[in-house]
């Protein structure tokens, strides 16, 4: 199978957190020659947008990324080159693959070999230490890019690349069973209202969908509540519709407050106040990303009650696995929005007021 290769293409470029995206119609494409061993490039169809993105278009996280840089790490495209030397490639070119935000792993560290790839040390990501997938080509690794199920589209699969492993992960992680509470700050968003769905379809647990106290007033509203209740959310919490956030999350939560708390909310009083109504031996799984916040948990409260504070980051690649199989045997839907490259700085200033409701894909192809 042959490929006519550009030598340019369009990519989305940050130069600097000050400065415009700058949209580059002459952007290089590596060619299949300039490939190392272990390379490969791809053709992408779409890609989604995450929160993630922001933070490395704004440079506010505590660790460095390259610049200039191509965000984005969720892209899904056909390969259509492998680097020469590449010895027993999992994929072959023609193959629709997906680009997580775990670019690339040493995959021979104890993080690798106990199923922590993305906390290698050698760990390459996308859209953020390499270049991602804000553009028509991208190099990626044929040991880490995620083979996309036949009878889920490519659109379907984009957002599921991070935002459904990172729920997923955390949900099969979260020391929950079947018919317990778990409640979910930020349920409305991205990555909150696929939270819901793996939590009810694929673990049988009873959500609370909650906006945080302090949370952006944009994030909550009529549409947001329907979408969650509509997705399979039994209870809906809402800052602005009560006095007492903790004490009626309790209650919703059959009294004693749920069993774990998955907090996809960018927000460090969303961690604070799950310590509060968690019940006793609940989980906080810690998951939203803020730049410069910590977790200010009342350390006796945390001890009495017997509370696990657990960080979930992203997913390996078995979980990536589970997660796009669930999604693609019909169990969860992905709300989203197809917008052009065009519109990333507009999407960008949507995702920071907190109007986003489910994802936005980016459809490469009508570029």
């Amino acid at each position: 199978m042959s490929h006519n290769i550009p030598r340019t293409q369009t990519a989305a470029v940050v130069v600097s957190p000050d400065a415009p995206i700058l949209v580059k119609d002459d952007y290089p494409v590596k060619q299949p020659g300039e490939l190392a061993p272990g390379e490969c490039l791809v053709k992408l169809h779409c890609t989604g947008v995450c929160h993630t993105d922001l933070h490395a278009r704004k440079s506010d996280w505590p660790f460095a990324h390259k610049l200039p840089l191509i965000g984005g790490h969720e892209g899904v495209g056909q390969v259509v080159a492998i680097g020469a030397y590449t010895n027993d490639s999992p994929v072959k070119i023609g193959d629709r693959v997906g680009i997580k935000w775990l670019a690339d792993s040493c995959l021979q560290c104890e993080q690798c070999r106990k199923g922590l790839e993305q906390s290698c040390a050698k760990a390459k990501l996308s859209g953020y230490t390499v270049d991602g997938t804000f553009s028509q080509y991208v190099v990626s690794y044929v040991n880490h890019v995620t083979p996309i199920p036949e009878n889920l589209s490519s659109q379907e699969a984009a957002s599921f690349l991070c935002a459904g492993v990172t729920v997923y992960r955390a949900l099969k992680y979260s020391r929950t069973q079947p018919g317990d509470w778990i409640v979910l700050p930020g349920a409305g968003g991205g990555l909150g209202h696929l939270a819901i769905q793996y939590a009810v379809h694929a673990f049988g647990l009873r959500v609370v969908a909650s906006i945080p106290q302090l949370y952006r007033r944009l994030d909550t509203g009529a549409e947001k509540r329907e979408l969650c209740l509509e997705l399979g959310a039994e209870k809906w919490v809402d800052f602005r519709e009560t006095k007492d956030l903790v004490k009626d999350i309790k209650n919703a939560a059959g009294g004693d407050g749920p069993h774990a708390a998955l907090v996809s909310a960018a927000n460090s009083s969303a961690y604070e106040q799950a310590i509060d109504y968690l019940r006793p031996g609940g989980s906080l799984l810690v998951v939203g990303l803020p730049g410069q916040a910590q977790i200010g948990a009342s350390i006796f409260w945390t001890v009495v009650k017997s509370i696990n504070i657990i960080g979930s980051y992203v997913g390996n690649r078995q979980d990536a696995r589970e997660a796009l199989d669930i999604a693609s045997r019909g169990k969860i839907k992905c709300h989203f929005a197809l917008k052009p490259l065009s519109a990333l700085s507009e999407i960008y200033e949507g995702l920071e007021k907190g109007t986003v409701v489910g994802r936005v894909v980016l459809n490469i192809d009508l570029e």
